[in-house]
């Protein structure tokens, strides 16, 4: 499972990268190419808040397989009908609305598998969740500078074709190397009956809707400083545009590392507790240093710091999960929490490059930094986090499974 999920983020990265250079060789127009861009994330929210529950209803294993298949399939027959003539950008955009439709869904139905897969592999849940989040957070990692060199070496029809194929055999793997699991008994009723079920049991749990809303503020400010604060920071005071690559790439072999150290000690570590520094460590320091100056060298060291604390944050939010949702329920919840915390991040730049332009860099920056520091504060001083101290991790989770 967890390698047919690197090479379905795999795939997803050089899709990221090769749709709008495709955009822009075949029609040459930047309106376009954002246009096209919409067409990919507007569907991603749509499907992780509605798909959940179809995975819920069909099996997590049923909807994960064709959903890579119809990602697969939607993927190669762009170069085909490109090579063939018959590509339209009208169809070109509804095949992008398409695959970023049908993918998510199966992304939210691997998550979804997990636990009753540690269970019947004996590893505990904490590694489980931090195998997962380390291969996701890997391949990501790698699929992006793979997808700029094989754009220059293979052109990007043909990166595109090697997407689809890593759909399919992401849909192999599952279908031939992965046991069914039980999610409990069927609610009755239809869809939306199923739907609504899913988001009051969100609604009702105060603990996961603190968590997700933790989350929908932090990828917002994530976003504005990756996509612009960070280029910005490169430009006018590092005075060095890679320092722009350098700070992402650290960020994100810190949290490769801390998700690493986190499913070796993650058993062992107060959950609560752990949970709160990582958070508060993960957004703050990071963009203080950049608020204050700093020589890019001290920046590249505490970022590093950041993204190693950040590692640990999705691995503790899956055990939250797995502990608390119904094995019945869990796909539709899990993608309601998913499609929250996508929501706000095509806000997070516009709000950066706004401020920025009314108040300047560092007092964006600072402002930036308070945010991140207030939304860490739940953990620490809301009553209801105080439910993580009452087990230990593995054993909520196992009473989970048993209910």
């Amino acid at each position: 499972m967890l390698t047919a999920n690197a090479l379905s983020v795999t795939g997803t990265m050089l899709s990221i990268l090769a749709v709008p250079w495709f955009v822009l060789e075949t029609t040459g127009s930047a309106v376009l190419t954002g246009l096209a861009s919409f067409a990919t994330t507007l569907p991603i929210v749509i499907s992780a808040a509605l798909g959940g529950t179809l995975a819920d209803r069909l099996g997590f294993r049923a909807v994960s397989v064709l959903s890579d298949l119809v990602s697969g399939v939607t993927v190669l027959a762009v170069p085909a009908l490109f090579v063939t003539g018959g590509l339209s950008y009208p169809l070109l955009l509804a095949l992008l609305f398409l695959r970023w439709l049908t993918a998510t869904p199966g992304e939210t139905a691997r998550k979804a598998m997990l636990p009753e897969l540690s269970t019947a592999a004996g590893v505990p849940i904490e590694r489980a969740t931090a195998a997962y989040d380390g291969v996701y957070r890997a391949a990501a990692m790698v699929g992006a500078p793979l997808a700029g060199v094989l754009i220059l070496w293979l052109g990007p029809s043909v990166l595109l074709l090697v997407d689809g194929v890593t759909f399919l055999v992401s849909a192999a793997l599952i279908a031939a190397g992965v046991p069914r699991v039980r999610r409990g008994r069927r609610e009755p009723g239809g869809y939306l009956s199923g739907l609504r079920t899913g988001l009051a049991f969100l609604w009702r749990d105060r603990l996961q809707l603190s968590a997700t809303a933790m989350i929908v503020v932090v990828n917002l400010l994530d976003t504005g400083v990756t996509q612009v604060l960070l280029a910005l920071y490169a430009r006018e005071v590092a005075a060095d545009p890679r320092a722009f690559g350098l700070l992402t790439g650290v960020l994100g072999a810190g949290a490769v590392a801390g998700t690493i150290a986190y499913g070796t000690a993650g058993k062992r570590l107060p959950m609560r507790l752990t949970y709160g520094l990582c958070f508060l460590l993960a957004g703050v320091p990071r963009v203080l240093v950049l608020a204050m100056g700093v020589p890019l060298p001290a920046a590249l060291a505490v970022t590093a710091l950041s993204g190693f604390a950040a590692g640990a944050i999705n691995p503790i939010l899956g055990v939250l999960q797995y502990g608390r949702i119904p094995a019945r329920m869990r796909a539709r919840v899990i993608g309601a929490m998913t499609a929250a915390a996508y929501a706000g991040m095509p806000i997070g730049g516009l709000l950066a490059g706004s401020l920025t332009a009314v108040i300047g860099l560092g007092a964006t920056l600072s402002a930036f930094t308070c945010v991140y520091l207030l939304i860490s504060l739940p953990p620490f001083v809301c009553r209801a986090w105080r439910e993580l101290d009452r087990s230990q991790p593995s054993e909520a989770f196992g009473q989970s499974i048993r209910d």
